[in-house]
C-alpha cells in the first residue's frame, strides 16, 4: 500500500482503466512480466486530445499528455495486479509522439510519463526507454505509450506475512511442575 500512499501524497486519484479501442486486451502477463498495450491520453467522458506536436501542440502540452498517458497506464497496472506494490520494476517504456517530420524533441515529450513513473514508484520506476516520432497515431492522439513491467507474484507485505508464518518457532522448555510440600 506504500505506492497507493505515494499517489495520495502527490494528489493523484486514478481514473478507472479504459477499455481497449479495438480487438486487443490492456495487458498480457507472461511469467513475471506484464506487457501493457499502448495507451494514449484522455479520460472517460472527455474529448480525446488530438494534434501534432510542433504544429498544434507545444512540447509542454505534449509533456502533460504523456504524463496523463502514464496515469492511464498506472490505472491498467492497478486493474491487472490489484495492488501497485506488486510492481517490482518498470522495465521498458516505448513512447510514440505524433509529430511533424522535422520535430526531434520526442524524449522531452515522453519525459512526462517517465518523470511520473519515478515520482510514483521511486527507483522501481526508472526504466529503459525509446522515444520516437510518428507520422500519425490512432484517432490523431498526440502520444501513445506502451510499457513492460516486472511484477512480484505477491505484494512485499504478503511475502513478509507468509515468511513469518512459515518461520520455525523456537520451542521453549516446558515449565516444571512445582513439587508439593508434604507436611
Amino acid at each position: 500500500m506504500k505506492t497507493e500512499r505515494r499517489l495520495k501524497e502527490l494528489g493523484i486519484e486514478l481514473a478507472p482503466a479504459t477499455s481497449p479501442m479495438a480487438n486487443y486486451v490492456n495487458a498480457v502477463r507472461t511469467g513475471n512480466l506484464l506487457y501493457l498495450a499502448g495507451k494514449g491520453p484522455g479520460l472517460p467522458g472527455q474529448p480525446l486530445p488530438t494534434g501534432k506536436v510542433g504544429r498544434d501542440l507545444t512540447i509542454e502540452q505534449a509533456y502533460r499528455h504523456a504524463r496523463e498517458t502514464g496515469l492511464n497506464l498506472i490505472a491498467v497496472m492497478k486493474a491487472e495486479l490489484g495492488d501497485l506494490d506488486r510492481v517490482k520494476r518498470i522495465v521498458k517504456v516505448l513512447g510514440m509522439v505524433n509529430a511533424l517530420p522535422e520535430f526531434g524533441r520526442q524524449p522531452e515529450v515522453i519525459n512526462g510519463c517517465s518523470d511520473l513513473f519515478v515520482e510514483v514508484f521511486g527507483d522501481r520506476g526508472r526504466h529503459a526507454r525509446s522515444a520516437v516520432g510518428m507520422g500519425s497515431l490512432p484517432r490523431g492522439i498526440p502520444v501513445e505509450i506502451e510499457v513492460i513491467v516486472e511484477v512480484e507474484d505477491e505484494t512485499p507485505a504478503a511475502r513478509r506475512s507468509a515468511a513469518a508464518k512459515a518461520a520455525p518457532r523456537r520451542k521453549t522448555a516446558p515449565k516444571k511442575a512445582a513439587k508439593k510440600k508434604s507436611r
